[in-house]
């Protein structure tokens, strides 16, 4: 049953953040083993960012409607329309949970099978998505947490898999058939920064996955782990000949790097990441990701092949501690960012707004729409033919935005935490 219309509407003009604000909710604390989705509480410097929206009289509007509710939602897609007038959407909640919601009616419908997750602080079950061939396969990847065991007791990293999402149409959904794909090397403690964004190509050809540095910072920048990096694999979690850093495999055993770094190394498709939670391809097929910044400085960045991105050598943010880092204008060798935000953003997913069988904000046609977290806030991003990134709208959602989806010209978005609503947004003509 769909619930009752909200009373939000959003204005057409945005006010500009007042400079005398003296603090703002950060990106990310560290995290204890306290089972909480509130992970962005250190504050940051309130400086006016040069990419602050201005009021324009085009801005589109729009009201919401609030079609479910979940307890800690973290990701969503949509299943193929198959003729439904309404999407069909996969939602993962943190604690373990995944669901098939009927957005014409609001029926939830859970999936048995989901593999024992590390649930605590900002762990739990991760994102979805749908495998190229899921028309025919039903195969759906996952990610989410484990706890390790033995010499890794009390130790935490990502893991994706592959599964059959079985009996589809019936009551009783399951995951069967789980194939382990890639996992998060070494586990460490902690519980935050595992970021475990899964993406695949335009073409269907390589998954992408987002691995965080789990808030040690130094794993960024070390080719013998895969935390701080953006991964690039085959769909069976095997590795492209063509990865930036497949070279590495080929090393001769006098090589002062063992086998394993190389094999870790091979993964790699850009390295200097801190917490990555949202890629997406654009219109042109440019591979975009934004990142949580340390104390401000959250960033979106153009990813390339190869390319280090400079954490924690460099940010436009501060060490939580106050100590400074080093701007990216210090190391051209490093690659700077698109977009930086201070006041932070918290930005947790992105969405391509492309109109299909609906068009309901042609205004935003080919922008990014961006979640925000402690932002409260949904940030359109406008793309150039030159590369280059600009926001272009911000909207006040009064409430933290954990996910952004465009479905065939409609936009959906997830609540952060508890009783978190699965809205629609309804246009203003």
């Amino acid at each position: 049953m769909i619930l009752s219309r909200s009373e939000h509407i959003i204005p057409s003009l945005t006010l500009l953040i007042i400079a005398a604000i003296l603090l703002s909710t950060s990106s990310c604390s560290n995290q204890s083993a306290v089972n909480t989705y509130e992970d962005l509480k250190e504050y940051k410097e309130a400086k006016i960012s040069a990419t602050d929206t201005q009021a324009s009289p085009t801005k589109p509007t729009f009201t919401t409607q609030a079609i479910a509710t979940f307890n800690e939602p973290w990701a969503m897609t949509a299943l193929p329309n198959n003729g439904h007038e309404s999407p069909i959407l996969l939602v993962t909640q943190k604690t373990g949970k995944l669901f098939i919601i009927d957005t014409a009616t609001g029926a939830k419908t859970a999936v048995t099978g989901v593999p024992k997750v590390a649930y605590g602080g900002q762990g739990g079950l991760g994102d979805i998505i749908l495998a190229p061939d899921f028309a025919t396969s039903q195969h759906i990847y996952l990610s989410y947490v484990e706890a390790g065991n033995g010499a890794d007791s009390n130790k935490f990293g990502a893991k994706v898999i592959k599964t059959k999402l079985a009996g589809l149409n019936s009551n009783a959904p399951s995951l069967q058939t789980i194939t382990p794909i890639w996992q998060q090397t070494p586990k460490v403690d902690g519980q935050g920064h595992y970021s475990h964004r899964l993406l695949f190509s335009p073409d269907g050809k390589y998954l992408y996955i987002s691995s965080g540095e789990r808030q040690q910072k130094t794993p960024a920048q070390d080719m013998s782990v895969n935390l701080g990096k953006i991964i690039r694999l085959n769909p069976d979690g095997s590795i492209p000949a063509d990865n930036p850093f497949v070279e590495n495999l080929n090393t001769n055993s006098n090589s002062n790097t063992n086998s394993n770094t190389n094999a870790i190394a091979a993964q790699f498709w850009s390295i200097g990441h801190r917490n990555v939670l949202g890629m997406i391809f654009d219109n042109n097929g440019r591979l975009w990701a934004h990142e949580m910044g340390p104390r401000g400085g959250d960033e979106l960045n153009l990813i390339k092949k190869g390319k280090n991105y400079g954490w924690p050598l460099v940010s436009n943010g501060r060490n939580y501690s106050g100590v400074n880092i080093p701007d990216h204008d210090t190391r051209p060798d490093l690659e700077a960012p698109k977009i930086t935000w201070t006041p932070v953003i918290s930005p947790s997913s992105i969405s391509i707004y492309t109109a299909g069988r609906h068009n309901d904000f042609p205004a935003w046609q080919g922008n990014a729409l961006i979640s925000g977290l402690s932002s409260k806030a949904l940030i359109v991003v406008d793309f150039d033919n030159n590369s280059e990134a600009s926001e272009r709208y911000r909207y006040d959602m009064d409430q933290r935005i954990r996910s952004i989806l465009n479905v065939d010209g409609e936009v959906w978005m997830l609540e952060d935490g508890n009783e978190a609503r699965l809205l629609r947004l309804l246009p203003i003509t």
